[in-house]
């Protein structure tokens, strides 16, 4: 009697991956020439794929893939993107199944730039070990042969399986990825990725991502005729969270009658959306808990205020387990990093209205505090721009910052009120210092 027909299929699938395993390494050894592929058992796809990596200088050694120059401007790419405002449609189709499932969802730009990554926890670190994380360049000609790489590359919608991928720490894992396009021009936006184990490159999931890829293009076809200025880029009616300067946090929304409304928020609600803003990735309860107060606050607290800042803010903003935005939301310190890292100093000071939330207590805020300020000062410091620093000194934390007072006086010319006044500022320091 034959072997039952799934035992069988297994066997020959395992046979055929390390057949495929095998003619890698010959051709990434150079055994073998481009030429021979024709003549081997690989599909013509992978071949060509192959050709064009080694080709194009990818490592098949590497530990992952490049590191994209976008990577410090993700935040802002994020928010900005056209995939942005079908990210909660793509969590309901996708991710939310895959959370227990050992597979992970990613969604890119057309240019490869990985923007999210989310899915079964323990899938999601294991990825990390090959840098398959937001940020990260996974275009084929960085990457090698992968799954949304080489479908963006060729613009159609297509599967990896473990030993067709051409960097080795890849092989582990099989893919399916389906481009989306804009369903208006037809211009390629990016590509809807699911990633796992054999499971992952089966007709059944193609046939999951390619409906969910349909899905966001009819989404945004929708954005198109419903937003009022006729865009889908999700920017208008976004909403907004002011958290910079000694006045009250506030967040500003559009409500379901389509008013705008103004919302002040407590310091315990403006510190969980400045961390909820900052890991768009969810954090759980117990670690929200340890990043608003690290010694005093549970869980069962946590999800108190949870449920209070829903009915602050609408209750559609924020999903639980993990707790994350699922809306690009705009915000004044989110502003001030984007222009930072896009060099733009003069436009970050302009952004930059004050400490973040100068009252708050919690450890990470006050982290963060600490890291934006430092940017800033350290901008502005390197322009050596006089009016800059200037503008910098006037602010509450420039007054004492004696090393800023110091460069304006010796950057002021001789003998002008300018450095008359920072001669003056500096004794005051030194004498209560002294």
């Amino acid at each position: 009697m034959g072997a039952p027909k799934t035992i069988s299929s297994r066997a020959s699938a395992r046979a055929g991956s390390s057949a495929v395993r095998a003619l890698h390494e010959l051709f990434v050894a150079g055994h073998v020439d481009a030429s021979y592929l024709d003549s081997a058992p690989i599909r013509p796809v992978v071949a060509e794929s192959w050709r064009r990596s080694l080709a194009t200088g990818v490592d098949p050694d590497r530990d992952g893939a490049l590191c994209s120059a976008m990577t410090l401007s993700l935040a802002r790419m994020r928010e900005t993107h056209p995939l942005a405002p079908a990210l909660p449609l793509i969590r309901r189709l996708l991710v939310d199944d895959a959370v227990d499932s050992g597979v992970l969802v990613a969604v890119t730009a057309a240019d490869g730039t990985v923007l999210w990554v989310e899915g079964d926890r323990k899938a999601v670190r294991k990825a990390e070990a090959m840098d398959f994380v937001p940020g990260a360049d996974w275009s084929e000609r960085n990457a090698g042969t992968n799954a949304p790489g080489t479908a963006l590359a060729l613009d159609r919608e297509l599967q990896i399986r473990s030993s067709e991928h051409f960097s080795r720490i890849v092989q582990p894992w099989s893919c399916s990825a389906v481009p989306v396009h804009d369903p208006t021009t037809g211009v390629l936006l990016g590509c809807i990725d699911l990633t796992g184990g054999a499971d992952a490159a089966t007709p059944q999931t193609l046939a999951l991502v390619r409906a969910t890829a349909v899905a966001v293009e009819n989404h945004l076809a929708l954005l198109r005729v419903t937003e009022p200025d006729g865009r889908a880029d999700g920017a208008a009616g976004r909403a907004q969270l002011r958290v910079l300067g000694a006045r009250r946090a506030r967040w500003q929304f559009t409500d379901q009658n389509g008013s705008l409304r103004t919302a002040t928020l407590t310091p315990r609600h403006a510190d969980i959306l400045v961390l909820l803003h900052r890991h768009p990735e969810g954090l759980t309860a117990d670690h929200l808990a340890l990043l608003l107060d690290d010694k005093e606050l549970d869980v069962v607290t946590v999800r108190a205020e949870m449920s209070r800042l829903r009915r602050v803010i609408d209750p559609a903003v924020v999903l639980s387990r993990p707790y994350r935005l699922l809306q690009p939301v705009d915000s004044d310190l989110g502003s001030v990093f984007s222009h930072l890292h896009a060099g733009d100093v003069e436009a970050a000071l302009n952004s930059y209205a004050g400490s973040l939330l100068p009252q708050s207590m919690s450890p990470a805020i006050g982290r963060l505090r600490a890291e934006l300020s430092a940017s800033v000062r350290g901008a502005v410091m390197a322009t050596g721009d006089v009016s800059l620093l200037r503008r910098w000194l006037e602010l509450p934390e420039g007054r004492d910052d004696r090393d800023g007072w110091r460069l304006l006086h010796d950057r002021a010319q001789v003998g002008s009120v300018g450095r008359a006044q920072a001669r003056g500022h500096l004794l005051g320091l030194d004498l209560d210092l002294g």
